[in-house]
């Protein structure tokens, strides 16, 4: 019979070291080889899209402060990644758009992570890379409904 308590307790314990060692905790510091931190690679990706998405588009999709954004795009314009324009049906907001730098920069990111990855299902059992898919899956889709309103 499962204990649900000292399930929770192993999973925050796992979840604790899985945001340690994946840098987590450091979200300001700079990814190793490249010129952004932690949370100015979430925003690379989330912009590397098309169409641009608005400065509050990315406030919902990183779940972060307004100002944390405004200050976040205007470092990633000032490094040369993006640029930030008023958006034309509403002169309120800003419409953010990655620069041909800043998609190389992404893409180079999504490279160098996913040959981590590789070495990563490289070193798990078969068993083992099917259960953290699963098991990732859902805590992912438990923790999106939680956050829904």
């Amino acid at each position: 019979m499962r204990n649900s308590e000292s399930d929770a307790r192993r999973l925050h314990e796992l979840i604790m070291e899985f945001m340690r060692v994946g840098g987590a905790l450091q979200p300001d510091y700079p990814i190793a080889g490249f010129q952004v931190s932690m949370t100015q690679a979430f925003a690379v990706h989330v912009l590397d899209t098309d169409p641009p998405l608005s400065q509050r588009d990315l406030v919902d999709l990183l779940g972060l402060e307004k100002s944390t954004v405004s200050r976040m795009a205007a470092e990633l314009e000032r490094k040369g990644l993006l640029v930030r324009e008023r958006d034309a049906r509403n002169r309120n907001f800003y419409v953010l758009r990655l620069t041909d730098e800043g998609r190389r920069l992404h893409a180079a990111m999504a490279e160098g992570f996913h040959q981590q990855y590789e070495r990563w299902v490289a070193a798990m059992t078969t068993a083992e890379v099917d259960a953290a898919l699963v098991g990732l899956s859902a805590l992912v889709r438990v923790m999106t409904g939680e956050r829904s309103p």
